[in-house]
């Protein structure tokens, strides 16, 4: 099992797939995402915080540094 931090709330999140899950065979799915915004900010975000982003709107780094 590999984990990253959310650069949204800073909780260790699941990230299937990879070579930490080749010899354990989990099927669990990942707890967030990478998003690459319109402004150039990448961030990887669990999947609570992308449910906090505005959806009315284009999400900017800004959204996300708020959080």
């Amino acid at each position: 099992m590999t984990s990253e931090p959310c650069d949204g709330c800073g909780r260790s999140v699941r990230i299937a797939g990879g070579i930490g899950d080749f010899w354990s065979f989990e099927a669990e799915s990942s707890g967030g995402m990478t998003l690459e915004l319109d402004d150039g900010g990448e961030f990887f975000l669990c999947h609570d915080c992308i449910a906090r982003l505005p959806d009315d709107r284009v999400v900017t780094s800004e959204d996300i540094n708020s959080l």
